[in-house]
């Protein structure tokens, strides 16, 4: 036990070290150990290549992501809090950094239905059930299985009931670095009853660092030909879109504020981009390109690849600057983004869409891949 100990005091000292000749402050222990529903919460530090990352097991939220610009100044690239109290008492934007499911996106009508027996989940968006439900996967405190210098393996068991979703989900996710400065998220759950299942990751990005101004004059780019259109409460019609000549075609590049003022249904009814994009692929189950954002003044370029069939791409269209984040800056209207890779919203309603349906003696598997670099 005393070697262990002496290890982690040496790995993590080495850690602080090779932070502070990146001018990266971690934010300390003390403002994210505690105890929610009798489990222990803290926050771990992960690092490699040119990136390095804080994440808490309450959530299994990332709290900070650093990468350089062109000229290596780092900055914090996700939007947070810095200390526990902020997530636990759901201060702001409830998302911020965390795992999202066990249904990502959007239910009909809380209702959900298997094998001619129904269920009743929380309605807890316009009389839809969002992420989840209200407690959902981010607001539960993860079992840490393991941690090293540049990974995090954690684990939850989602009880049968909770939220209304039949079935123990036990769910196993890992966050990884590499020296590619790549950041993985990768999922892996089974259950004991048929359920459904769509899990995600919602950082909110902002490539100049948190606080720090507009994503309207980026630049994005997605891999996809067609969308899942959606009425005013952002569920699905069931339709597949083509984006050929829409403010949704982004297999060229554009920067995200260049239509997103223009008078178009589907940009009204998600209060700009908060939208499905069904990704053009080439296999059924490999990882694959799907998204990029470049931000020209800092020269940062941050690219998205998923074995996933879809991408939800949120422009922040309803942050309001009301609550701040880690730096005391306001977290403003349109001044983040989120990029989750999932299945398609509300699919159980929709038999056109792919199943999200999760049986005994299957493996649910899910992995994102997001890579920061320069030009």
């Amino acid at each position: 036990m005393m070697k262990k100990t002496l290890a982690f005091i040496f790995a993590a000292a080495v850690l602080a070290a090779c932070s502070e000749d990146k001018g990266i402050q971690f934010f300390p222990s003390d403002k994210f150990e505690t105890t929610v529903d009798g489990k222990q919460v803290g926050i771990y530090t992960l690092e490699a290549g040119d990136i390095a990352m804080q994440v808490t097991n309450f959530g299994a939220r990332v709290v900070a992501l650093w990468t350089p610009d062109r000229n290596g100044k780092y900055e914090d690239i996700v939007l947070g809090y810095n200390n526990i109290n902020d997530y636990v008492d759901n201060k702001g934007e409830r998302f911020l950094g965390a795992v999202v499911g066990p249904y990502a996106n959007r239910i009909a009508g809380g209702h959900i239905e298997i094998d001619g027996k129904s269920w009743s989940l929380p309605k807890n968006n316009n009389g839809q059930t969002l992420h989840g439900g209200l407690k959902g996967l981010d607001m539960v405190v993860w079992d840490v299985v393991s941690h090293n210098d540049s990974t995090l393996v954690l684990s939850y068991v989602h009880p049968d009931g909770q939220d209304g979703y039949p079935g123990n989900i036990d769910i196993r996710m890992t966050y990884a670095l590499n020296s590619g400065n790549e950041f993985t998220v990768s999922y892996a759950a089974t259950t004991d009853a048929p359920t459904f299942v769509n899990i995600s990751h919602h950082s909110f990005f902002n490539l100049k660092g948190e606080g720090n101004g507009t994503i309207l004059d980026n630049v994005m780019t997605i891999n996809a030909g067609h969308t899942t259109p959606v009425d005013k409460y952002l569920i699905p019609s069931g339709e597949i879109a083509d984006v050929t000549g829409t403010p949704f075609d982004f297999r060229e590049p554009h920067t995200i504020g260049e239509r997103i003022g223009e008078e178009n249904e589907q940009l009204a009814n998600g209060g700009g981009y908060d939208h499905n994009w069904v990704l053009d692929r080439k296999t059924s189950n490999e990882v694959e390109f799907a998204a990029s954002v470049y931000e020209p003044a800092s020269g940062r370029l941050l690219e998205v690849f998923t074995d996933q069939p879809a991408l939800q791409f949120y422009s922040g269209n309803f942050f309001n600057g009301k609550s701040s984040g880690k730096y005391g800056k306001p977290l403003r209207y349109r001044e983040s983004l989120a990029l989750e890779t999932q299945k398609y919203p509300d699919s159980p309603h929709h038999r056109n869409f792919p199943s999200t349906l999760l049986l005994p003696g299957d493996t649910y598997t899910h992995t994102c891949v997001y890579r920061f670099g320069v030009k």
